[in-house]
């Protein structure tokens, strides 16, 4: 008896996915509740698991096609077991256990060192590191804290396979998912969250009348609180104390002045949100996500930066769920962990404001008839003109700038 495997619901408003990895191939056995197959949708990756144990007997849908919600992606055939009778298994499996005995000892000191090496890594850097046999002792990784992603990933294989081709004098072969031209142009497929990306930002110039403001922020007290309380902060809460906590509580303070920047449209009506719930853009190896900090603000100093560190390291390892992508009333962006002076951030629909953080640089500027240098950082919000005017958008940013210059009002629940 054959049951179909068929794709299951994906979340609100998800209604198409790509077959990203096959995990079995065709004659392959699973078990009830093992993960045969990933798809990649727009937002989040999800693993589609056996429901019966058997056999897989036919992949339907290949990888890089893409499926809907109740598309069969293959067959499992129930009664089959790689054609072994049931004392043919029991052989098999008696054998496979004395075997696992002899190695046992070897085996768990393999686990410690991939232990090891998972923390160094991204879950999608892993997988090609599987699929290509790649020893990553050999990569250095580029990301967050020396860890290894899929760019570095790509770019060993590529230099691997260029080494190889002059060594045979051979045209370079492609790297993954990739098509090369005589002359170098280098195709590849984008993935479908790239896609989603690409889409969302050509809708939201489309939709939305933005426009942007800018200013500059003095962070000269932020900085001196930083330095004289971070140790006392993380010995009592057991997180870093970082500059996001201050922006999210000083935008929150503003929002609450200027109800325009926490609204959206729909229709002919304008929806003034009367909670907080605050998108944190963070750059993963797939892409840009922004997950979602519910109810920012009832949140201490502390919780924010529990959360932050939470939710990116959930990005990092591609973890993050649909209800914590979902929604938000307002978005920030720093673009200064990157090393960006200025920029001009693209609205995140259908929020009216999107506020973008910036490098920290010394600058002389003047104060009390003097010059002087302080570590100054340019801000900037991009808002819906056709909710949010003129006045009132220069008002909000002038008024993070007044908190996070003056921040003792933020400080009363350090």
């Amino acid at each position: 008896m054959s049951y179909e495997i068929k794709v299951p619901e994906l979340g609100e408003s998800i209604v198409e996915a790509t077959v990203s990895n096959w995990m079995k191939k065709e004659g392959d056995t699973v078990n009830v509740g093992e993960t045969i197959v990933e798809l990649e949708t727009d937002k989040v990756d999800v693993d589609v698991a056996a429901e019966k144990s058997g056999v897989l007997e036919r992949i339907d849908k290949k990888e890089g096609e893409d499926v809907k919600i109740g598309d069969i992606l293959g067959t499992i055939d129930e009664s089959a077991s790689n054609g072994e009778g049931p004392e043919e298994d029991e052989e098999k499996d008696e054998k496979k256990s004395k075997e696992m005995e002899k190695e046992s000892r070897p085996k768990r000191e393999k686990r410690k060192d991939n232990k090891e090496k998972d923390d160094r890594i991204t879950p999608v850097a892993a997988k090609l590191v599987k699929e290509y046999n790649v020893d990553i002792n050999e990569i250095e990784g580029t990301g967050p804290g020396s860890r290894i992603t899929k760019s570095d990933i790509e770019t060993f294989l590529n230099k691997s396979h260029s080494k190889e081709s002059e060594q045979k004098k051979e045209p370079v072969k492609p790297s993954v998912s990739e098509s090369t031209d005589e002359r170098g142009e280098k195709r590849v497929r984008m993935s479908r969250r790239r896609q989603t990306i690409a889409k969302r930002l050509v809708e939201a110039q489309q939709t939305a009348a933005i426009l942007t403001t800018f200013n500059e922020i003095d962070m000269s007290k932020v900085m001196e609180i930083r330095s004289t309380r971070k140790e006392e902060f993380e010995n009592r809460h057991d997180v870093k104390l970082g500059f996001m906590s201050f922006f999210i509580k000083a935008t929150i303070g503003a929002l609450n002045e200027f109800p325009e920047l926490n609204a959206e449209i729909q229709g002919n009506e304008i929806v003034y949100k009367q909670y907080y719930d605050i998108g944190i853009a963070i750059g993963a190896d797939e892409g840009l996500v922004v997950p979602v900090l519910r109810d920012a603000d009832k949140m201490s100093f502390a919780d924010i930066e529990k959360q932050i560190q939470s939710l990116a390291q959930k990005a990092d390892d591609g973890k993050l769920t649909l209800d914590e992508l979902r929604g938000g009333t307002f978005s920030i962006t720093n673009g200064g962990v990157y090393g960006s002076l200025m920029s001009t951030p693209i609205l995140n629909p259908p929020q009216a404001g999107i506020l973008g953080l910036h490098k920290i640089e010394e600058r002389p500027v003047i104060k009390d008839s003097e010059v002087v240098v302080r570590p100054m950082m340019y801000v900037a919000l991009s808002y819906d003109h056709r909710i949010v005017d003129g006045r009132e958008s220069v008002q909000f940013l002038v008024r993070v700038k007044e908190l996070i210059e003056d921040p003792a009002a933020l400080l009363l629940e350090l």
